[in-house]
């Protein structure tokens, strides 16, 4: 009953839409969230990146292969001891009010992501001591030191340029009418319920824009995103359920798009800010029996018919950087157990867990509370919306939390934020000198070689200690209908639209 009044609720939304389209080409988009805010400077949900990918243009972006490709900007030139990155902008663009984009408005969305109040860009672009104008087409960052992550920072959020009146007109309130440079501008949103954009006349690659509007509609429930892709009331649906494989596979008016993802599903563990100091937080041997209690194999058979691939890194095993020489552990019950002894703890350990709702994200979860159970762990669930989670991990009001990241090309990207004492994803809260280092260290040199070794050390201290545990490595799984022309699927799990043509 549940599904069908979801079906029939969602069904009522699709058809309440206001009557755009008839005479216009629409993309009609059914996301697993709904965003956050969408602002580029304070956003952090990978939904929310999705939606951005219509409408906020980077200064770079990615292409299949991970390499960084020009957007906004046309090329970047790095000098000699690395402290210097110059960066020449593409003439001729505007943003959706109709301002110019040059190297004042790059300067100032950059230094907006460094200062604006609560802004969870400034991490990643902390290595910037300054940024000049050089030049109407061309900026300059100087460094504090080098820092090899940076470009592969600007092909996402913190790359986003943002029209600098509409951002000091709006202040805080900027992510309610977000005016940026991208294919497409905001229309309007209505919370829980859909975002409406248009396509942008003036947009610089606009002979590549074939559809007009573009409606994205949270949908939380996947069979109900689904039932709407097969009954034409969506064109494209993301996160398709592993199990619904089949369903999609055999439908002729369908079509799926996949990539192993660049980011990883883990549970992240209270180690610092436990107000219980429950004996998961307060003993790494604890940390590891329950490690050691799961079989990553089964729970992606379980969660997705071994479609999802086990990992044990924040990288994918198939990652350049990830670090053979710790493989991906098996399940050992007996050795969970004695490390529980080990750790003077007497089972029953009762945990709080946390988990985002949704269909992956709880299924995962009841397996793991399975498994743990047998090596004495008691996994009380606790099924919060995902936005609460958000805050509640920030207070640390958890002892486990099952929290997926979306990824970044750059292995800095997976690890940095949520490693880093005191860094503003480190939702654990563990602090470890060495490890802070070896983070350093990381964005220091450009060498692939060198690099691999520091990250070799971050991950023998990360692997023992266990703030996180990864789990397995998720398969982007897009469908949309075969009327939908010219997509194509990255590794990062966004939704790009540029090409695209609705039949």
């Amino acid at each position: 009953m549940k599904i069908f009044r979801l079906a029939i609720t969602a069904a009522s939304l699709l058809l309440s839409l206001p009557a755009i389209g008839q005479a216009q080409t629409t993309l009609r988009i059914g996301l697993a969230e709904d965003p956050d805010i969408l602002d580029p400077t304070m956003a952090r949900t990978y939904v929310g990146r999705i939606v951005f990918a219509s409408f906020c243009d980077k200064l770079f972006d990615i292409d299949e292969k991970l390499n960084i490709v020009p957007q906004l900007a046309l090329s970047h030139e790095t000098s000699v001891d690395g402290k210097e990155v110059t960066i020449k902008l593409r003439p001729g663009v505007k943003f959706h009010d109709g301002e110019a984009f040059n190297a004042e408005a790059a300067k100032f969305s950059l230094e907006r992501h460094l200062t604006f109040p609560g802004s969870f860009r400034k991490p990643e672009l902390a290595a910037v001591d300054r940024i000049d104008v050089v030049d109407p087409l061309t900026i300059k960052l100087t460094l504090k030191a080098p820092y090899s992550p940076l470009v592969a920072q600007l092909t996402d959020r913190a790359g986003m340029m943002v029209s600098p009146k509409a951002a000091k007109e709006a202040g805080d309130k900027f992510g309610l009418r977000p005016v940026c440079a991208g294919p497409y501008k905001f229309v309007e949103r209505v919370q829980q319920d859909r975002m409406v954009f248009e396509k942008f006349a003036d947009y610089w690659n606009k002979d590549s824009i074939h559809i007009d509007r573009i409606v994205y509609l949270p949908l939380v429930d996947a069979t109900v995103r689904l039932a709407n892709l097969k009954s034409g009331g969506l064109d494209l649906i993301e996160r398709v359920l592993a199990t619904d494989l089949k369903e999609v596979q055999t439908d002729p008016k369908l079509k799926l798009s996949t990539a192993i993802e660049l980011g990883y599903q883990g549970v992240t563990l209270n180690v610092g800010k436990d107000k219980a100091k429950g004996p998961l937080s307060q003993s790494a041997k604890v940390r590891q029996a329950l490690d050691l209690s799961l079989d990553r194999d089964a729970i992606s058979q379980v969660v997705s018919n071994g479609e999802f691939k086990p990992g044990n890194q924040w990288v994918n095993p198939d990652h350049p950087y990830y670090q053979k020489a710790f493989p991906v552990p098996k399940r050992d019950i007996a050795k969970a157990k004695a490390l529980l002894k080990e750790a003077g703890v007497t089972p029953p350990v009762s945990v709080d867990f946390m988990v985002s709702k949704g269909a992956e994200t709880e299924a995962a979860s009841q397996v793991i509370q399975s498994m743990a159970a047998e090596a004495g762990f008691d996994m009380k669930l606790r099924v919060t919306e995902f936005a609460t989670s958000l805050k509640q991990a920030e207070a640390g009001e958890y002892q486990a939390y099952l929290l997926a990241w979306s990824g970044r090309i750059d292995p800095d990207g997976n690890s940095y934020i949520f490693q880093k004492t005191d860094a503003p994803q480190n939702y654990s809260a563990w602090s470890n000198k060495e490890a802070d280092k070896a983070l350093d260290d990381g964005r220091l040199v450009t060498d692939q070689a060198q690099r691999k070794a520091i990250y070799e050390k971050l991950s023998k201290m990360v692997l023992e200690e266990k703030p996180l545990l990864y789990i397995y490595h998720r398969r982007i799984l897009i469908a949309h209908t075969t009327k939908l022309e010219g997509y194509k699927q990255m590794p990062d799990g966004l939704v790009r639209v540029v090409g695209l043509k609705l039949k």
